[in-house]
């Protein structure tokens, strides 16, 4: 049990690690080297967006890693797991939310561009996060309704 979980939290890990990287290098080009003027009124909300998105997306790793040492420690039906994939479902809608917010801007530099398939994929996220929002919340559903069973079997002599 100890190896998948462990192998799990450096996948989480390997997950983190580019999106920070990522986010360095958008603030160092933010300051280094300003957008095109035609394009800095769309571009900076799109960045400050993404950038935006980090914080509930590292929250949400956190909690998972979290989730993670709860099964370690036997401790996978209990309140607090619930409470983590709550805060992980919360964590992706936050993230929608905010591409949500974006995804006017992106229109808009597709338009300039002529790039029809930009909106596209600027919509990704948004679906991505909500497949994430969802399945976070059947997994807290199942989740509550095995500790309901678990209850009342220990009830049960």
């Amino acid at each position: 049990m100890t190896y998948s979980t462990r192998l799990l939290k450096l996948a989480l890990i390997v997950i983190g690690s580019p999106i920070v990287i990522f986010a360095g290098y958008l603030i160092y080009s933010l300051i280094a080297q300003p957008f095109n003027t035609s394009y800095d009124q769309l571009m900076y909300p799109i960045v400050i967006g993404m950038l935006l998105t980090a914080v509930p997306f590292f929250y949400a790793l956190r909690r998972a890693y979290d989730l993670l040492k709860f099964i370690d420690r036997q401790q996978a039906f209990t309140p607090v797991a619930v409470t983590a994939l709550k805060q992980i479902k919360q964590a992706a809608i936050a993230i929608a939310v905010i591409y949500t917010i974006i995804w006017p801007f992106v229109y808009g530099i597709a338009e300039i561009d002529d790039a029809p398939g930009l909106v596209l994929v600027g919509g990704l996220p948004i679906f991505f996060s909500m497949v994430i929002a969802i399945f976070a919340a059947l997994l807290q559903k199942l989740l509550k309704q095995a500790i309901e069973i678990k209850q009342e079997n220990d009830l049960t002599i």
